[in-house]
């Protein structure tokens, strides 16, 4: 499984509904989940980033430096926000475009549904980097990347810094 890269065109690609969770979509959950950890510092990954066009989304901002409240690490199946509330500009980065960040306008403060891996449904309210998280990788599902979402490429991109270790 490797991560899709910009300008690849799979990532503009729609995804589609998870119909039934069976051993295979659960056995691509836990693929994704490790490629989402191997990742430098990836708090998400979503299913269309490895070339899989099903509507799953993992995130887990609970390790960050500063975690405020949030609901830990979920795994999203057929994701649907309900409702949101505020907007704010925040600083993104994403597996599939390594070599940049951007700054991007997301709501402050979502609802929404989702069906986990056991398929239980759940209604939940995120606020901050967790909703960032969230609107984020949902994107993704819809064939949207950061970068159609930059309100300008010349002022709102920035090369990614390199550390070393």
């Amino acid at each position: 499984m490797d991560i899709l890269i910009y300008p690849d065109q799979r990532l503009k690609q729609l995804s589609e509904s998870v119909e039934d969770i069976d051993k295979e979509i659960l056995s691509f959950i836990e693929e994704l989940e490790q490629m989402r950890l191997a990742g430098p510092g990836a708090v998400g990954i979503a299913a269309p980033q490895v070339n899989m066009f099903k509507r799953v989304v993992i995130v887990d901002v609970s390790k960050m430096r500063k975690p405020v409240d949030n609901h830990g690490h979920m795994i999203m199946i057929n994701p649907e926000i309900t409702s949101w509330e505020g907007m704010e500009m925040g600083r993104e980065g994403c597996l599939s475009i390594p070599d940049f960040t951007g700054n991007v306008i997301r709501a402050e403060k979502i609802k929404l549904h989702y069906t986990d891996e056991t398929g239980k449904s759940h209604e939940i309210e995120s606020t901050g980097f967790e909703a960032r998280a969230i609107q984020h990788e949902m994107d993704h599902l819809d064939g949207l990347l950061f970068l159609d979402r930059l309100v300008s490429r010349r002022s709102d991109l920035f090369k990614r810094k390199n550390f070393k270790k």
